[in-house]
């Protein structure tokens, strides 16, 4: 599998592209199947060394059946997403040879997959899970409050899966590579547009530009 195409302008640290990660939370699972592609979309939590991913899926979703221990997976985040038309370009006045693009933040965390069935790991992952998502609700839902039958019937009704990272990369389209006068102009689009766009103003305005 071929890795992402990142410009310079638009390419993440590790470390920002770990905070993506963080910040969205779950992923489409990618592998090879001897059928061709397949994808799943999971939650997801990184070890605290960043050398794995953990997460789960339903045991009905088929995507985990075939899988080899040790095969090749990527988990792909998307953090914001908006098309950008030419008609928020102002030095379209100047050169109207211009076409339309897309603004957006993606990760790819290149890995390798194994699938885990033991009920004390099933569980530890969806304490941990729960707990990362749950902060900032006052009280918090915790997995060891469920009734201890039910959670055992929960825990049996899924599967884990356990992703060694080889590899991340993280990419940043924001109107980078456009005027200042285009950047300021979509970002004030995207403002007042759909949630999405709005996203992506948002990240917009937290990004640095460099005009040199």
């Amino acid at each position: 599998m071929d890795a992402v195409y990142v410009p310079l302008k638009f390419h993440l640290s590790d470390d920002e592209a770990w905070d993506v990660v963080a910040d969205v939370g779950a992923a489409t699972l990618v592998r090879a199947t001897a059928h061709g592609l397949d994808s799943a979309f999971a939650p997801v939590i990184v070890s605290d060394n960043r050398l794995a991913l953990y997460s789960h899926l339903a045991k009905a979703n088929p995507w985990w059946r075939d899988v080899e221990s040790g095969a090749e997976v990527l988990a792909l985040f998307t953090a914001a997403s908006a098309y950008v038309s030419p008609l928020d370009y102002p030095s379209r006045d100047e050169n109207p040879d211009l076409v339309p693009t897309w603004n957006y933040i993606l990760v790819q965390v290149r890995g390798r997959v194994h699938v885990r069935e033991e009920l004390e790991w099933k569980l530890h992952q969806v304490r941990e899970l729960t707990h990362q998502f749950e902060v900032g609700h006052e009280p918090e839902w915790l997995v060891d409050d469920m009734d201890p039958d039910f959670r055992s019937t929960q825990l049996k009704a899924i599967v884990g899966l356990e992703i060694e990272v080889v590899s991340i990369e993280g990419k940043a389209k924001l109107s980078q590579n456009r005027p200042e006068i285009d950047r300021v102009n979509v970002q004030a689009a995207f403002t007042r547009g759909t949630p999405a766009q709005q996203i992506v103003a948002q990240k917009m305005k937290a990004t640095p530009h460099d005009d040199s």
